[in-house]
């Protein structure tokens, strides 16, 4: 049975669209939401993303059956023992968060036995933030990325994965270990690369920069209180994904210093053709 009262914590890109996307896909469906900026709450309502708003979490997620946190997982903590004794018997609570061992590990400590919790991550997101962003069909075609655990409620999980179907998910199950690995191969270290890259530019050189440049560096836009914290909830895959591209410059470091042109020819050729590997089974 589709959820009828949705609280999302944390209404910007993702939450709002959230809220959007559940309007149009789910019938009668009330949506509340929270967030600590008046303003915020406001835009939210003018955009139609929630129908009701407040600053107060604990207020919003009361008699809601379905509980989305959308708000930096550094402060996922904290929301959750605030919430906790609010919820009511029954309730399902998830998540948008780009890490999961931590959360998923909370959550299961600090809700009571009579809430369910199902970490989630919806790979629909982008270098903006803020309910401005907002948009219903931010999901449509997405992957979403359920991570449940052996403590896991069966039916929790079922509900929560054919909510993000709702939404014109894909879905796919990843342990919360197994999530926090690759998604700190290919999503927390580019971001952390696209920002080395950025920062090593002196000013003369970025007056050069043209569309490549803009390309490879985009995602280092991105918010950095949220990146903060994803940095420092995955720090330890993060650091091994350094150390990894690191072999891979002193690599490309060797060929150059030997001028080895046919060996730095197949390292070019090998990348070239994984990459379009990559667009093919995911076109932009």
């Amino acid at each position: 049975m589709p959820p009828r009262k949705i609280s999302i914590l944390g209404v910007g890109l993702l939450g709002g669209s959230i809220g959007l996307a559940a309007k149009s896909s789910i019938k009668d469906c009330q949506i509340i939401g929270y967030g600590h900026r008046q303003a915020t709450m406001d835009a939210a309502l003018g955009r139609g993303a929630i129908d009701q708003a407040f600053t107060e979490p604990e207020a919003a997620v009361a008699g809601c059956d379905l509980v989305v946190l959308c708000t930096p997982v550094g402060i996922f903590r904290q929301l959750l023992s605030k919430i906790a004794p609010s919820l009511a018997p029954g309730a399902l609570v998830t998540d948008v968060g780009s890490t999961k061992r931590t959360v998923v590990e909370e959550a299961e400590k600090l809700l009571p036995p009579t809430v369910h919790f199902v970490g989630s991550h919806p790979i629909a997101g982008s270098e903006k933030r803020g309910i401005e962003f907002a948009r219903p069909d931010l999901f449509q075609n997405a992957l979403c990325l359920t991570t449940p655990t052996p403590q896991t409620n069966p039916a929790a999980l079922e509900t929560v994965e054919a909510f993000w179907k709702s939404l014109g998910m894909r879905l796919r199950r990843l342990t919360p270990a197994e999530h926090d690995k690759f998604l700190s191969d290919i999503s927390h270290l580019p971001h952390a690369l696209a920002a080395a890259l950025v920062s090593m530019q002196t000013d003369k050189s970025l007056e050069l920069a043209g569309k490549g440049f803009s390309d490879t560096t985009r995602i280092a836009a991105g918010d950095a209180e949220l990146w903060r914290d994803i940095f420092l909830d995955n720090r330890d895959n993060l650091r091994d994904g350094i150390h990894a591209v690191r072999s891979e410059l002193d690599r490309l470091l060797k060929l150059l210093d030997t001028q080895d042109a046919a060996a730095l020819k197949d390292w070019l050729s090998t990348a070239a053709a994984r990459r379009t590997a990559l667009e093919k089974r995911h076109p932009s």
